[in-house]
C-alpha cells in the first residue's frame, strides 16, 4: 500500500469501494458470508489510517473526518464498520501512548494490516478479566478464554488484556497465527453477524516484552474511550441512513398503496411520505449529533487533553449515543410502515437494521447514558472513569 496521501486521497479511495461494500450487504448477512476480503480491501486501501499523523505517513485528519467515514462504512456495512473497530480504537490508543509504540505499531497499519480484539470475557463481574500473564524466563505465557472478539478473524494481529502475578493489568498483541491461539467463529448474535465477535481461546500463548502495549496507569479520563464510544454512535447512524435508503427503494420500486389511501403509487400515498420523512430526519439528527460530538474529541486533543475537556467531550458522547440509538432502532421499525406486508419476506432481509441496531444498543444501557448526563447537568456529576464513557 502506498503511503496515505491526505484525507482527500482516502476518501476518493473509500468512494467506489463503499458503494461495493453496500451492493453486497444484505446478501452477506442473509447468507452468513464472512466479509474476510472486504476487511482485507479496506485496509490495502489505507482507510485504517485516517488519524496516523503526516510524519508516520498516515492522513493525520481529526476526528470528526474519521467518524463521518466510520458513518459512511456503516451504512454501506455495518457489520464491516464494526468489525474493524480495533483498527481504529488502536490507533486512538498509539496516539494516547507512547512514542515507543507508536514507532512499532503505526508502520503495520501503513503496511495494511488489520487489528483485532479478543478482551472481553464472560463468567465474572462485567469489566473483570480472569486471563493470567505469567513470566517464564525472556517472555510470557497466557492463558484465558475470551468472548466478543470483535473483528478477529480478519485480524493478521489480536489485541487482548491479561492479569499479572500481581493483578495488574497487562495489554499484549500478538499475531493471529501464534501458537496456541484459537478463534472460534461461534458468534450468534440477533445482529451484527458478521462482525467475526466469537470466542478467543488463550492455551499457553507466548507473549514477547516488545509485544506488551504501555497504557497510561493512572486513573484519569482518556480521549480513547469516548472516541471508542462515539464510534458506536457513528455505526448506528449509518444503520439509520441505510434503512433510509431501504425504505426509498423499496416504495419506489415494490411497495403497493394501501387500498384506501387513494393513490396510485405507494410513493404517493401520505402516509408513506411521513414515515420516510421521519427516518430521514432522524438519521441526519443522528448524523448531526455524532459529528459535533467528534468536534468536542477534537476540541479536548487541541486543549491538550486537559481534565475539563475530556469531560465535556465524554459528556456530548454520551448525549450523542443515547440519541442515535434511538434514531437507528426507530428507524429500522418505521420502515416496514413504507414498505407493507411483503417487506417482511426473508429474501428482503430487511429486518436486518432493526436487528444490527439492536445488537449495537445493547453494547451499553442508553438510559445509562442520559441518566449521566442528567446528573452532569443537574450536580456537575462527572462521567464514570470507565471504559464505557
Amino acid at each position: 500500500m502506498s503511503p496515505a496521501s491526505g484525507v482527500t486521497g482516502l476518501r476518493e479511495r473509500a468512494g467506489a469501494l463503499l458503494a461495493e461494500l453496500a451492493a453486497g450487504a444484505a446478501d452477506r448477512e442473509r447468507l452468513r458470508e464472512l466479509p474476510r476480503a472486504e476487511v482485507r480491501r479496506l485496509a490495502e486501501a489505507g482507510l485504517f489510517t485516517f488519524r496516523v499523523p503526516a510524519r508516520y505517513g498516515g492522513a493525520g485528519s481529526s476526528v470528526e473526518e474519521v467518524i463521518g467515514f466510520v458513518v459512511d462504512l456503516a451504512a454501506a456495512d455495518s457489520n464491516i464498520a464494526q468489525a474493524v473497530r480495533p483498527c481504529f480504537g488502536r490507533v486512538e490508543a498509539l496516539l494516547a501512548g507512547p512514542e515507543t509504540d507508536r514507532q512499532v505499531w503505526f508502520p503495520r497499519f501503513l503496511a495494511g494490516d488489520v487489528f483485532g480484539n479478543a478482551g472481553w470475557e464472560t463468567g465474572g463481574p462485567n469489566g473483570a478479566v480472569g486471563s493470567r500473564i505469567t513470566r517464564h524466563g525472556d517472555h510470557y505465557k497466557v492463558n484465558g478464554v475470551k468472548f466478543y472478539s470483535t473483528g478477529a478473524l480478519f485480524a493478521d494481529w489480536i489485541g487482548s488484556v491479561a492479569v499479572d502475578e500481581e493483578g495488574r493489568k497487562v495489554f499484549f498483541t500478538v499475531p493471529r497465527d501464534r501458537p496456541g491461539l484459537r478463534l472460534v467463529d461461534d458468534f450468534d448474535g440477533i445482529g451484527q453477524r458478521l462482525t467475526a465477535s466469537g470466542t478467543t481461546e488463550l492455551d499457553d500463548v507466548t507473549v514477547h516484552p516488545e509485544e506488551i502495549v504501555h497504557r497510561d496507569a493512572g486513573e484519569g479520563r482518556s480521549p480513547v474511550t469516548p472516541f471508542l464510544q462515539l464510534y458506536l454512535a457513528a455505526v448506528q447512524a449509518g444503520i439509520a441512513r441505510n434503512a433510509l435508503a431501504d425504505a426509498v427503494a423499496f416504495a419506489r420500486e415494490r411497495a403497493r398503496p394501501i387500498q384506501h389511501s387513494g393513490a396510485v403509487r405507494s410513493v404517493d400515498d401520505p402516509y408513506v411520505r411521513q414515515a420516510v420523512g421521519e427516518i430521514s430526519a432522524r438519521a441526519y439528527a443522528a448524523e448531526a449529533a455524532v459529528l459535533r460530538a467528534a468536534g468536542a474529541i477534537d476540541r479536548a486533543w487541541r486543549d491538550g487533553l486537559s481534565p475539563a475537556s475530556l469531560t465535556g467531550a465524554s459528556v456530548e458522547v454520551a448525549q450523542a449515543q443515547f440519541f442515535a440509538a434511538e434514531a437507528a432502532l426507530k428507524a429500522g421499525e418505521l420502515l416496514f410502515d413504507v414498505a407493507g406486508g411483503s417487506a417482511t419476506l426473508r429474501g428482503h432481509n430487511l429486518d436486518r437494521h432493526w436487528r444490527n441496531a439492536r445488537t449495537v444498543a445493547s453494547h451499553n444501557p442508553r438510559q445509562w447514558k442520559a441518566a449521566v448526563v442528567g446528573a452532569h447537568h443537574l450536580t456537575g456529576a462527572e462521567p464514570p472513569v470507565n471504559g464505557l464513557f
